[in-house]
Order: structure tokens, then C-alpha cells, then sequence
């Protein structure tokens, strides 16, 4: 089991429920919003620019393929944004609070 952290940007008006949702089922240890990015990106052969915020969802890799469910099910977008990056340094405190904090 590795902590890892993954990233989501979603509509503001998600990103409490999405937070508040996949730590109460203990998919998280820990979510934190950042209130306001500028994403511009393609969609549908279009460029699209949007104010979304931005998750940064603290897990471990064993939590992984639930919570990518759990976001498709509570995320608005059809093909939400869903990188999940291994974290390979950190307060060896804190990474044994965040890997007892999240599902076995």
C-alpha cells in the first residue's frame, strides 16, 4: 500500500460534496480544495477555458479503483480530470496518519 495523491478539477459547487463524500467512506485521508484555477483545455474539437476548483485528494494506491468509481459517480462532467501521481517523499508522521486514515 503507497500514499498517493490525485488531483480533480471539478465545478465549485461539486467539490465540497466530492471532498466531504470520499472522506466520510474513508477513500481519503484528506482532500483539499483550492477554491479557483483557470483551465483551458479541447473538448469536442473546441478550446474550452473555465473557472473549476482544484482537488488534491491524499490516499493510497489500494483505495485507487473505488474512489476513481466514486468520483465518476459523483462528478457532473462526463470525462472528469482523475491523474493520480505516487508520493514519494514526506513526514513519515504524517504518511502513517494518511495510510490508517484510508481503507485497508
Amino acid at each position: 500500500m503507497n500514499a498517493i495523491m490525485i488531483v480533480c478539477t471539478c465545478p465549485h459547487e461539486s467539490a465540497t460534496e466530492i471532498a466531504r463524500q470520499i472522506v466520510h467512506q474513508k477513500l481519503a485521508a484528506c482532500v483539499n480544495i483550492v477554491p479557483s484555477v483557470q483551465s483551458i483545455y479541447r473538448w469536442h474539437d473546441a478550446v474550452e477555458e473555465t473557472k473549476e476548483a482544484l482537488l488534491m485528494i491524499k490516499t493510497t494506491s489500494n483505495c485507487y479503483d473505488t474512489l476513481e468509481q466514486e468520483i465518476f459517480k459523483l462528478h457532473p462532467y462526463e470525462n472528469p480530470e482523475i491523474l493520480a501521481m505516487p508520493i514519494a517523499q514526506g513526514s513519515e508522521l504524517y504518511l502513517q496518519w494518511l495510510l490508517t486514515s484510508c481503507l485497508p
